[in-house]
C-alpha cells in the first residue's frame, strides 16, 4: 500500500520543527540544490524555459467555479508578449466555494494537511526556473534574484511555516482527563476531547515585487491550520501565484479533496477584488506584505477578520561610527541598487550626524559620505551586465513619479538616470536617487517612498537619529532598521530603540541580511500568533464513567469427604 502524504514527508517535516525548536536555521531545499538543478529533481533551465513559453498567449485554465470571463493584467517589463488569459471570477462564489469545502478539510487532521503542503511544496521546487522566469517577467527582478525570491529559499520559507503550524497543532491534545470536586462528597473523574477549530477562509492578497516570497509563509501556515485559502495577486504580477495555486489545486485533487480549497481572484485593477474580498463577511483572515497605506486600510476595514500585515515602511539606517568604512559605503550602495528598491532592505533613511563620524579612515563629514556614496553606485553600476543584474527593470509608473518628486525636497547627492541592459534594449532600469534632507523635513522622509529613493538625513547627534528611529518607524512601520556603530553603549541604545519601534535591528553588518537574496527563512513579523491566530481550541467536558466493576474470582465449591470409619 502506498504511503500518505505524511509519511513520505515526515522526516522532512520532523527535521524543521526539530530545527525551529532548537533555534537552528535548516534549509532543506536550498540545501539540496547544489551546482546542478537536477541533484535536487527541479526542471532544467532549458526545460523550465519551454515551459514557461508554452503558457504565454494562451488560457490560464484553473477550473474555478463562478467564472464570469476572462481578464489580462500582466506585462513584461522586459518586453515579452506574455498575453495570459486568467479566469475572472465572481469573489463571492469563490469564498462559498472555500468555504463548502473547509469541512472536509478540518476532518481531515493536521497530520494530513501538513504532508499534502509539504507535497505541493516539493511539486514546486520542481519548478524552481519556471517560477523564477515568471517573477523575472512579471515584477522585473533580475533572474538571478528572481529565483531567489521564487525558488529554494521561498520554498524553504514556506516550510517553515509549514513546521511552525503543524507543531502548534500538534500541542493541542486529543483527549483530557481530570477530576473535579464534588461538595460534601468525593472527587468525580472527567474526561473530555480539544479540538482545533479553523478560523475561516483566509484570504492573501499578493505583493506586487516578491509575490512568492511574501506570500508563501500565509498560504501555507492557513493551510496547514484548515483554512481555505483565497488568492488575490498583484494584477501586475499574476503568473507566479497563479503557478501556485493551479500546483495546490492538483495536488489536493489527487489526494480527494475539493481543490476549491485554493482560488485564484483576478480582475482589473478598476474592480478592487482585493478591498471587496478583504471585507467580505465569510473572509476570516488576510494575509498582506507591502505598503503601509493599504495595511492601514486592511486593519481599520476588515474588522470581521484576523489581519496579518507586514509593512514595507521607513527602512532606515542610523551611523554613529565605524571601523569598515569602505565596507559600509559598499553595502549602503548595493542595498539602495539592489532590484530598483523594491527589496526589504532598501534603506530610505540614512541618519549621520550633521558633525560628522569617525571612522577607520580619519573623520568624515556628512559631505563625504554623500560623494562616496554616489561615486560606490556609479562604480558598481559601470559595467551594463553587472548592473542588469543587481537593477532590475522598473515596472510602475508610482516609481518613475517618485523619483521625479523627491529630487525636488532637497540637493541631490545621486542622480537617477537611465541604465542600459545589455540584452533587453526596452528595458526601464534606473539608478537610485540619493538626496540630502535635514532632520527637520519630516514631511518628506516619513513618507514611504516607492523604488530607489534614499534620503541622507542630517541630525545633531546619534541621540536624536536614534530618537528619529524610535518615533518615525514606530509610526510608520518599517521591515529592517540598521546600526553602524564602535560603541557599545550607542548599540544598546540603538538595540532599545528598535525594541520601542518594534523593528528588526542588524548591527555592523554591510550586506544586511534581510534581502531576499541571502536571507535565511524567516516568519513574517507577527511572530508565533502568525500561527496560532489561525485557529482557536474548542473543548468538551463530560463525566467520566465509572470504572467497569473487576468479578472477583470464583471461589471453589466446597466438597464433601466421606471418612470410613
Amino acid at each position: 500500500m502506498r504511503p500518505g502524504p505524511y509519511e513520505r514527508h515526515r522526516e522532512l517535516l520532523h527535521s524543521v520543527v526539530r530545527a525551529i525548536a532548537a533555534g537552528a536555521c535548516h534549509r532543506p531545499f536550498t540545501e539540496a540544490t547544489g551546482q546542478d538543478a537536477a541533484d535536487a529533481g527541479m526542471r532544467s533551465t532549458r526545460t523550465a524555459g519551454k515551459v514557461f513559453r508554452s503558457l504565454l498567449g494562451r488560457p490560464f485554465e484553473l477550473g474555478q467555479p463562478g467564472e464570469l470571463g476572462r481578464v489580462r493584467t500582466e506585462s513584461s517589463p522586459y518586453g515579452l508578449a506574455l498575453a495570459i488569459d486568467y479566469p475572472r471570477c465572481d469573489p463571492a462564489e469563490l469564498v462559498a466555494a472555500a468555504a463548502r469545502a473547509a469541512a472536509g478539510w478540518r476532518a481531515a487532521g493536521p497530520y494530513q494537511r501538513a504532508g499534502l503542503a509539504v507535497e505541493i511544496l516539493r511539486r514546486l521546487n520542481t519548478r524552481s526556473h519556471e517560477l523564477a522566469l515568471a517573477v523575472h517577467h512579471t515584477t522585473g527582478q533580475p533572474l538571478r534574484a528572481a529565483f531567489r525570491a521564487a525558488g529554494p529559499p521561498a520554498q524553504d520559507r514556506a516550510l517553515e511555516a509549514v513546521a511552525q503550524a503543524f507543531a502548534e497543532s500538534e500541542r493541542v491534545p486529543a483527549d483530557l482527563h481530570w477530576e473535579s470536586g464534588e461538595r460534601g462528597g468525593q472527587p468525580r473523574a472527567l474526561r473530555g476531547t480539544c479540538t482545533l477549530v479553523p478560523r475561516g477562509v483566509s484570504l492573501l492578497v499578493g505583493c506586487p515585487d516578491f509575490p512568492l516570497w511574501n506570500g508563501c509563509p500565509g498560504l501555507f501556515a492557513s493551510l496547514v491550520t484548515g483554512n481555505p485559502v483565497v488568492v488575490a495577486p498583484h494584477p501586475r504580477s499574476v503568473l507566479p501565484l497563479a503557478i501556485t495555486v493551479r500546483v495546490a489545486r492538483q495536488v489536493l485533487a489527487e489526494a480527494g479533496h475539493s481543490p476549491d480549497l485554493v482560488t485564484l481572484a483576478v480582475a482589473e485593477p478598476e474592480r478592487h477584488v482585493h478591498r471587496r474580498l478583504a471585507t467580505d463577511p465569510a473572509v476570516r483572515i488576510v494575509d498582506y506584505t507591502g505598503a503601509a497605506r493599504f495595511a492601514d486600510w486592511l486593519e481599520q476595514h476588515a474588522r470581521q477578520a484576523a489581519v496579518f500585515t507586514n509593512r514595507t515602511g521607513l527602512n532606515t539606517v542610523v551611523v554613529d561610527s565605524t571601523d569598515n568604512y569602505r565596507g559600509l559605503v559598499r553595502g549602503l550602495a548595493l542595498a539602495s541598487c539592489r532590484c530598483n528598491g523594491t527589496v526589504r532592505t532598501t534603506p530610505q533613511n540614512i541618519l549621520v550626524p550633521e558633525r560628522g563620524f569617525p571612522t577607520d579612515e580619519g573623520h568624515r563629514t556628512l559631505r563625504d559620505l554623500g560623494a562616496d556614496l554616489a561615486d560606490a553606485v556609479d562604480r558598481l553600476l559601470a559595467h551594463p551586465a553587472r548592473a542588469a543584474r543587481v537593477l532590475g527593470a522598473v515596472t510602475a509608473d508610482d516609481v518613475r513619479g517618485a523619483l521625479t518628486e523627491a529630487a525636488r525636497y532637497g540637493p541631490v547627492l545621486h542622480a537617477s538616470g537611465p541604465v542600459a541592459h545589455p540584452d533587453h534594449p526596452y528595458a526601464d532600469l534606473r539608478s537610485p536617487l540619493l538626496v540630502r534632507l535635514h532632520a527637520e523635513d519630516e514631511r518628506v522622509y516619513t513618507r514611504e517612498w516607492p523604488g530607489p529613493v534614499s534620503f541622507l538625513v542630517g541630525t545633531d547627534s546619534t541621540s536624536l537619529s536614534l530618537a528619529l528611529l524610535r518615533r518615525t518607524v514606530a509610526r510608520h512601520g518599517a521591515l529592517y532598521a540598521a546600526v553602524h556603530s564602535t560603541d557599545p553603549l550607542v548599540l544598546a541604545a540603538a538595540e532599545t530603540a528598535a525594541l520601542d519601534a518594534g523593528v528588526h535591528l542588524v548591527e555592523n553588518l554591510d550586506d544586511l541580511p534581510a534581502d531576499p537574496s541571502s536571507a535565511l527563512a524567516e516568519l513574517p513579523g507577527a511572530g508565533a500568533h502568525f500561527i496560532t491566530g489561525r485557529f482557536s481550541v474548542i473543548r468538551s467536558r463530560r463525566h467520566a464513567p465509572p470504572p467497569a466493576p473487576v468479578p472477583a474470582p470464583a471461589r471453589p465449591e466446597a466438597t464433601a469427604t466421606l471418612i470410613d470409619v
